[in-house]
């Protein structure tokens, strides 16, 4: 630490902030200034600055069409600490700040009072222990004293109940008191911002070659501040309207008013190193006896592949497909050092959207409206949530995605309530074939059925997806039954997902069921 610098011989200089690159979880500051210097080598001090700069970041460089006749000789970060007096609030101050203060003061008062009269009480209970020894020795020698015994143990009982009663209007108080405070203490501190008692600053030698104004840029990291991105999609008869914004947390110790910011995806706290590789040994053998009489199989559930990054649950951070990603805002942005969240505006654009009602009843027994849209922002949508609006106003929140630019992307607006599902299975198992092939029979039905009020016309179309197993080995088969599926499915695709499109007009029902078989040879085990 270094002494204050209003003792310091060098003047203190402004150096504002006036570039922010923000990324994952730490911030670059770029600062910029003009300085008059005189030939020769000169010290300057510039700040303040937040005092949570790192100073290995620190970088100072000459700028401008004059960057050759002047050049930073040495560049470090020095701290002050000033810390606030304890003194009681003026007129200056709020009437918030001068309610906590007076909460304060009555809170001293009321403890105090507190202890004197707990130590009234012990005393008193001191007194009449010493009373009653003093009427057990008394009685005990042939003393007996009934009416002066009298007097005093009324006395002091009645002294006793009289402090108890302050006693508990004194806690009683205090309590009402520090929950006051507490309050008012919150609602300060959301209120205003205490003076910053550490401030840094930065301490240049330059070496100028000629008189006149040259141009400075300072730069340096700084933790405490991150951002995240966030979407607000509006859904018209236009189409769709995606507004991209970034939600930008910090706690610097300083505001950044009116800068350029920047947001990147970068993670420069991660070291980049290429894997560890670890030796695979493989080992042939023959299969035993048993090993080659049966093969053992079992039902497990995948998740189907797509482009993009593979989710990872539980990862922290923005999902940038692996890629760093850069925005920028369009226009200067404030962000207030009060650690709250701040959205700032980036990218909005209106694309042709299609909506349809989906359902998979495995899943979940809801009819969930799923609107599908191309990116046209010209970026990629990282991966954040989205607010989600409709004519009656803010419907919901969703999770939308990485999107590539161009790529297609889509977001669930929520269930209706004006439809109803209810799913029923049933499962036979026999055998059939010389060779004894078990067979297993499932039956999937889905009873569908549209609860519309009376302003509803036409019918509305329910895409209705059912899955069926998919096999992975020769010796296990699986057959779609379609002649005894009602109705027949619309489209069976690779990965065993069977689709209905089905048609359901105010106030209908349907029933869609859905037949497929499992056959494996005798020597299968598992099924």
């Amino acid at each position: 630490m270094t002494n204050p610098p209003a003792t310091s011989s060098v003047p203190v200089r402004p150096l504002p902030v006036t570039a922010v690159t923000c990324l994952e979880d730490r911030t670059l500051v770029m600062r910029t200034t003009t300085l008059d210097l005189h030939p020769g080598v000169q010290r300057l001090r510039l700040g303040p600055i937040t005092a949570l700069a790192v100073d290995r970041s620190l970088r100072a460089d000459v700028t401008g069409s004059r960057a050759g006749a002047a050049r930073v000789l040495d560049a470090r970060i020095i701290r002050s600490w000033t810390p606030r007096a304890p003194l009681p609030p003026t007129e200056a101050d709020s009437e918030l700040r001068r309610r906590v203060h007076a909460l304060e003061q009555e809170q001293l008062t009321e403890d105090a009072r507190r202890r004197r009269l707990e130590a009234r009480q012990a005393l008193l209970a001191q007194l009449a222990a010493d009373l009653l020894r003093e009427i057990g020795e008394g009685a005990g020698h042939g003393e007996i004293e009934r009416a002066r015994w009298g007097r005093e143990l009324d006395r002091v009982d009645a002294e006793r109940e009289s402090y108890g009663e302050q006693l508990r209007a004194v806690w009683s108080r205090l309590r009402a008191v520090e929950e006051e405070l507490r309050q008012a203490q919150s609602a300060l501190d959301q209120a205003e911002e205490e003076p910053v008692e550490l401030l840094g600053y930065v301490e240049l030698t330059v070496e100028a070659a000629e008189a006149g104004p040259h141009g400075l840029t300072v730069s340096h990291l700084a933790p405490c501040a991150l951002w995240r991105p966030a979407y607000r999609a509006t859904l018209g008869e236009e189409g769709l309207l995606l507004e991209t914004e970034a939600v930008v947390w910090q706690r610097t110790g300083e505001d950044w008013s009116q800068v350029r910011l920047t947001l990147s995806t970068a993670r420069s706290a991660l070291p980049g190193e290429p894997p560890r590789l670890a030796e695979d040994v493989l080992v042939l053998r023959d299969k035993s006896a048993e090993e080659r009489r049966t093969v053992d199989v079992e039902l497990r559930d995948e998740e189907i592949g797509s482009t993009g990054p593979a989710a990872v649950d539980g990862l922290p951070g923005v999902d940038d497909g692996g890629e760093v990603r850069t925005l920028r805002a369009p226009g200067p942005a404030s962000v207030p050092g009060d650690g709250r969240p701040h959205r700032v505006p980036l990218t909005a654009f209106t694309a042709g959207a299609s909506s349809e009602y989906a359902c998979a009843p495995e899943l979940s027994p809801l009819v969930t409206q799923v609107v599908r849209f191309r990116n046209g922002a010209g970026h990629a949508l990282l991966a954040g949530p989205a607010d989600l609006v409709r004519g009656s106003g803010f419907v919901g929140r969703a999770e939308l995605r990485f999107t590539a630019p161009g790529a297609p992307a889509e977001l669930s607006f929520g269930s209706s309530d004006g439809y109803r599902v209810i799913r029923e299975t049933e499962e036979t198992r026999g055998s059939a074939g010389l060779d004894r092939r078990t067979v297993l029979t499932r039956t999937v039905r889905l009873h569908l059925s549209r609860l519309s009020g009376p302003q509803e016309q036409g019918e509305q179309v329910v895409v209705v997806r059912e899955r069926i197993p998919v096999s992975e080995v020769s010796a296990v088969e699986v057959r779609l039954r379609k002649e005894a599926c009602s109705p027949p499915p619309d489209e069976l695709d690779a990965e065993g997902i069977v689709r209905w499109d089905v048609a359901l007009p105010p106030g209908g029902r349907r029933t869609v069921t859905l037949v497929y078989e499992v056959s494996a040879a005798a020597r299968v085990a598992g099924i």
